[in-house]
């Protein structure tokens, strides 16, 4: 099984898998797609809409895996298969390509021809599997984000350490103070915080 965090990195699908692919066994078609979700109220939203592109089939069946570190949020749902037949083998899928923050939904039309616990477990697994196949897969770097808050007269001071630093700052608010966020690789987080803490009248809060 590939690792799901290396690093700073973690890997994930970088755009849906809308088009279906289809897999057959005895007269019985899964069609098979795949999403980036964050949330389970896009897991709720991608369920509800494959329901409605396919209402005359049988089984909407599907498995998602969420978060950037341990422990990670899972799971998988029959949705009437027998127990462990079609969720796990879909989720076993996405653990295998070492995916995140992923949902995969197997739909099955019934054929007429019962295929059996161990013939079920292989046609979501491979439903599954062909569809993150076709998917476009990358790395996305883990990322805190860390508050400067400081007085204008420090402007230059602090302009002066990121530039020399090469920080990235994600966004910018003035009002009574200045109040910078930059966004850094997790594992540099406590490195960097030193950094800024080391200029005298500077407030940092990881957010």
């Amino acid at each position: 099984m590939s690792s799901l965090l290396k690093d700073d990195t973690y890997r994930s699908i970088t755009q849906p898998v809308s088009d279906p692919q289809i897999f057959k066994l005895k007269n019985s078609k899964f069609y098979s797609y795949a999403f980036r979700v964050t949330t389970q109220h896009e897991v709720k939203s991608y369920l509800e809409n494959i329901k409605k592109q396919h209402p005359k089939a049988r089984h909407w069946c599907y498995a998602w895996q969420m978060g950037v570190q341990p422990p990670f949020s899972k799971r998988a749902h029959d949705n009437g298969e027998p127990s462990n037949t079609a969720g796990a083998p879909i989720l076993g899928q996405i653990q295998s390509f070492g995916l995140t923050n992923v949902l995969v939904i197997v739909v099955r039309y019934f054929g007429g021809v019962k295929l059996g616990v161990s013939g079920l477990i292989t046609s979501y697994r491979t439903a599954a599997a062909l569809c993150l196949e076709q998917a476009k897969i990358s790395d996305f770097i883990v990322t805190d984000i860390l508050n400067l808050s400081f007085e204008y007269a420090l402007t230059s001071e602090v302009m002066r350490v990121l530039k020399k630093h090469n920080f990235v700052v994600k966004s910018q608010y003035f009002s009574d103070k200045c109040s910078l966020d930059l966004e850094i690789p997790k594992s540099q987080t406590k490195a960097v915080k030193q950094i800024i803490d080391g200029i005298f009248g500077v407030k940092t809060t990881l957010l």
